[in-house]
């Protein structure tokens, strides 16, 4: 009996040493290995004025200022990508459309914003400006968010072609299954390639309509109609999208080599227990009941990245965030992984949410374990008003150096030459070194430098380009060819190197290097 008092006394040691441990582990949380290359994306959602602008009806100057808001606060967090919602219901956020403008912005449907401007132009300045990516978010289905008729322009496609929709859930959905729809959706994707400066094309998980209350989808005169050969409606249903998938794909390659094609389906492809493919959790499926087959647009190399969105804490019974963050991890089949978080619930008083360092530990765990290569944030208001501190986590901890979007090699693997002729001198208060370069020569492929990278090291340092620590700056304007550091410090020895990145963020070699004592 002794030895056992014994060892249960060793083991309550033990339990009381590890819970200590961790205990001084949340309150000093470790100190972070930041990669280098990382897409951090946060979403902004413009639906019902979710995110922006607050209101329908403010005007111009309103909203570029809220606008300007937003992609601060996502700069100071050390984003380097949005995600744009410009196409909530066959409607628009950008002026070059054949789609009326949306309610959304104006407060009225098919009224253009006053004073007149465009919104999709000024975000794409303005992310750009801050280093950031810009990605249109479109949503391709939904064609009304209800059923109230003032609530659409007379010329709206609903009223145009009212037979290529069917109404589900107290909305109007385009229908894929009809060939004109694609065609359609295609052509109206194409525009905003061809017409605005954007970097990527973001799809998100609404394709077939979510289910409510059993109701069944009504497009079985449709499949009768355009069966394609396939016998089974679900399956039609699942290829109808992929249909859709493939064509914008091809046509994105054609139009803009540089412009990334992301889906951001639902956080479960299939379940195990109904697919043997699918991944260890129980709840709703993006491939049975979205129809949605995600692993297929991977495997077709139909897109650049997805981003499934694993709104769900660790150890959720239906769906836990690490068998998820896992499975995807394993099907990505050589593109980008990007995982969705739900910035949203950091305040829910629900099981695994209550933790409110459950978003960094997923952060954490989707670098360590997942080996995803970045994570997009939905949406933007929670990461602006620093919800449940999320923002400080980024901004001061899991963010705190500057990040390169990953490179795409299978869009370009061709890096820029490097700039030449770097120069540094100190400013006459010894307070500030102004920096100048020439600009890269061309590339083997003829692309020009898009931005340029700098890089400071302190004395004794490594020149070690893959250490984010090192950048001090990021810009995507090749017109750039200087850079005023105002971070030195007196009695300190500095060295400098510039390398420039192409528009897919290739980065070149350093240029020549500079060292610059300040006393």
């Amino acid at each position: 009996m002794s030895y056992i008092r014994e060892h249960i006394n060793y083991l309550n040691t033990i339990f009381f040493l590890l819970t200590s441990f961790a205990g001084y582990c949340r309150q000093n949380p470790p100190v972070d290995v930041l990669p280098k290359r990382e897409l951090r994306g946060v979403w902004i959602a413009t639906v019902v004025n979710i995110d922006w602008p607050s209101a329908a009806g403010l005007n111009t100057e309103q909203q570029k200022r809220e606008l300007i808001q937003h992609l601060d606060n996502h700069q100071r967090a050390g984003m380097n990508a949005v995600m744009l919602q410009i196409r909530p219901s066959a409607d628009a956020f950008y002026a070059k459309s054949k789609e009326p403008w949306s309610r959304f912005l104006t407060g009225k449907p098919g009224q253009q914003p006053s004073p007149f401007y465009d919104p999709l132009e000024f975000a794409i300045e303005e992310a750009h400006k801050r280093g950031m990516e810009l990605h249109a978010w479109i949503n391709p289905y939904r064609a009304t968010f209800d059923l109230v008729s003032t609530n659409t322009t007379s010329d709206h496609i609903t009223r145009k072609k009212p037979h290529w929709f069917f109404t589900y859930g107290g909305k109007k959905l385009f229908n894929p299954g009809i060939p004109e729809v694609r065609e359609y959706i295609t052509d109206i994707v194409m525009d905003v390639v061809r017409n605005y400066d954007i970097d990527g094309i973001h799809f998100d998980d609404y394709f077939y309509p979510y289910p409510e209350g059993g109701k069944p989808i009504p497009d079985g005169e449709t499949y009768r109609q355009y069966p394609n050969g396939i016998n089974n409606i679900a399956d039609w249903r699942r290829n109808n999208v992929n249909l859709l998938v493939q064509m914008v794909s091809e046509g994105i390659r054609v139009a803009k080599k540089h412009v990334k094609f992301g889906i951001s389906p639902f956080g479960i492809w299939d379940n195990k227990r109904d697919h043997p493919r699918g991944s260890a959790s129980s709840g709703l499926s993006g491939y049975r009941q979205l129809y949605a087959d995600a692993l297929k647009w991977l495997e077709e190399g139909w897109i650049d990245y997805i981003n499934p969105q694993i709104y769900f804490p660790f150890g959720n019974p239906a769906a836990p965030y690490e068998v998820l963050a896992d499975w995807w991890s394993q099907h990505a089949n050589g593109r980008h992984f990007y995982i969705g978080h739900a910035a949203y619930r950091v305040n829910e008083n629900r099981e695994g949410w209550r933790d409110r360092s459950q978003i960094p530990n997923q952060i954490r765990y989707a670098r360590q374990h997942a080996r995803a290569q970045g994570s997009i944030y939905y949406s933007s208001k929670h990461i602006s008003n620093n919800a449940a501190g999320l923002r400080d986590s980024l901004q001061y901890n899991l963010y705190r150096y500057k990040s390169l979007p990953p490179s795409m090699p299978w869009l370009d693997s061709v890096p820029p030459e490097p700039p030449f002729g770097l120069l540094a001198r100190a400013t006459e208060n010894r307070k500030s070194v102004i920096l100048h370069w020439m600009p890269s020569a061309p590339a083997a492929d003829g692309d020009e430098a898009y931005g340029y990278v700098i890089y400071r090291f302190n004395e004794g340092e490594e020149l070690d380009l893959d250490n984010p620590q090192n950048i001090l700056y990021i810009t995507y304007d090749s017109t750039q060819l200087t850079y005023t550091d105002n971070l030195v410090r007196a009695n300190a020895h500095y060295r400098y190197v510039v390398t420039a990145i192409d528009r897919l963020k290739n980065e070149s070699k350093p240029s020549n290097v500079r060292e610059l004592y300040i006393e």
